[in-house]
């Protein structure tokens, strides 16, 4: 039988931030089915412990607290060995005219989509606990980046700021064979829609703008990251690897 697989994540260790719903949810779940050994977070402890019992393999550990605390990074800093890739999937949207927003909304949306990524990411290296030639994945948007919603200045303000990162810290661990890649997804189907905020009739009229008509899936946000860890993709780094339904086309 043929076992040839360059996207396998065997041997590697991988740590997911927002693991406990919608993308980091469906992003652990399937690295978990790829052969890696994963390390999950979320401030959620009871929908954590779901994914925790739905992750293949048995090599599997969570941590439970909020990101933006550098006191909560620290102590997961301390029980973490050292890992081969970490998905940056947690955070939060905002939708809110820009006349409406406030600093604290603001500091709020860019503490958890910009500042604790960043900050994670700049304790992982300082702590060497990113092996060399690890995988540093963002989960960014196609807001911010390539296009833009009414309400949506601040989440587009935050995704932006991510892309930016990405690029300059792609050139700075380059020389320790470390790559840093976005995926950049357009609208995908995650239960924050059950929330009763946009209208049935809304999100119809919504995907009729997708020339593929439909929104995405978690699962098909993970299927890109696990392609962003692997081996597959050794010589890719400081990209943006689009997934739209052709969103961005028109």
């Amino acid at each position: 039988m043929n076992t040839f697989n360059p996207f396998s994540l065997e041997g590697k260790t991988i740590l997911i931030t927002g693991a406990s719903s919608g993308i980091g949810k469906a992003i652990a779940i399937a690295c978990s089915k790829m052969g890696a050994s994963l390390l999950i977070s979320g401030r959620n402890a009871p929908r954590l412990q779901e994914t925790l019992l739905a992750l293949e393999g048995d090599n599997h550990k969570q941590f439970i607290g909020d990101l933006t605390q550098t006191e909560i990074l620290s102590a997961m800093l301390e029980e973490m060995p050292v890992i081969q890739g970490v998905v940056h999937s947690a955070g939060i949207t905002k939708n809110l005219p820009f006349t409406f927003a406030t600093g604290e909304k603001m500091e709020e949306i860019m503490a958890v989509n910009f500042f604790a990524p960043a900050e994670l990411t700049r304790m992982l290296l300082k702590a060497k606990k990113l092996e060399k030639g690890s995988s540093i994945v963002f989960i960014s948007s196609v807001s911010g980046v390539w296009c833009a919603a009414p309400g949506g200045s601040m989440y587009a303000a935050s995704k932006g700021a991510i892309n930016g990162l990405v690029k300059g810290l792609a050139l700075d661990v380059a020389p320790k064979s470390i790559r840093v890649n976005c995926v950049n997804p357009g609208v995908i189907e995650t239960h924050i829609f059950d929330e009763g905020i946009i209208s049935p009739e809304q999100l119809e009229e919504n995907k009729k703008q997708y020339p593929l008509k439909r929104f995405g899936t978690p699962e098909e946000v993970a299927f890109a990251v696990i392609y962003l860890l692997s081996d597959a993709s050794a010589w890719v780094t400081g990209s943006n690897l689009l997934i739209d339904g052709g969103l961005t086309l028109q």
